[in-house]
């Protein structure tokens, strides 16, 4: 697993291997990362590489696991990444993958269940991935406790990695969706 573009390109983020069952680990492929960063940069959705959702933005990675997905995006010129996890092994890999990447002053780490998350206190997110534990309806419940805690700004955009399609939350616009094997990328704009 590595870091694919930008500006940190190459870096081998530390290895759990296939996944960790135990701990809901099952980091997104080095594949599925690069073709979701290619619809949020390079793609139709937004109007072009100048208008993407990635560079100068504040990220949300929930359920971050290794935070690949939430480090990509700092890598690719996102201004802050926060990463929230609740699992022992997850922060143990986030603190690794924050440490190679000498990331610690662009990130906060934050331990806590993303289906029940405090209110927010620093500036919202316009860029919020989720790749919750595939079939148990958490992205729902996290997309939730993130609205309800003043996690999003209107109009963010939510990258959601699941097995099925996810149950759309009211207000939420659909941008786009794509299969990668037995993963599902839902591409959501929050309302504004």
């Amino acid at each position: 697993m590595r870091i694919i573009g930008g500006t940190h390109r190459g870096l081998r983020l530390t290895e759990v291997g296939v996944g960790d069952a135990a701990a809901h680990l099952r980091p997104t492929s080095d594949r599925v990362r690069e073709s979701i960063f290619n619809l949020l940069i390079n793609g139709k959705l937004f109007g072009g590489p100048s208008k993407n959702p990635v560079t100068g933005a504040r990220v949300l990675d929930l359920f971050a696991g290794t935070g690949a997905l939430g480090l990509e995006a700092l890598s690719r010129g996102a201004a802050h990444v926060t990463l929230i996890d609740d699992g022992t092994a997850a922060q143990t890999l986030l603190r690794s993958n924050i440490d190679k990447m000498r990331a610690a002053a662009s990130t906060t780490l934050i331990r806590a269940n993303a289906t029940k998350l405090p209110p927010n206190k620093a500036p919202a997110h316009s860029l919020i991935f989720l790749d919750p534990p595939y079939g148990k309806a958490l992205g729902e419940a996290a997309i939730a406790s993130a609205v309800a805690g003043g996690w999003l700004v209107p109009g963010a955009v939510v990258v959601w990695e699941e097995s099925m399609a996810p149950l759309i939350p009211a207000g939420f616009g659909l941008l786009d969706q794509r299969k990668y094997g037995e993963t599902l990328i839902t591409i959501l704009r929050a309302p504004e």
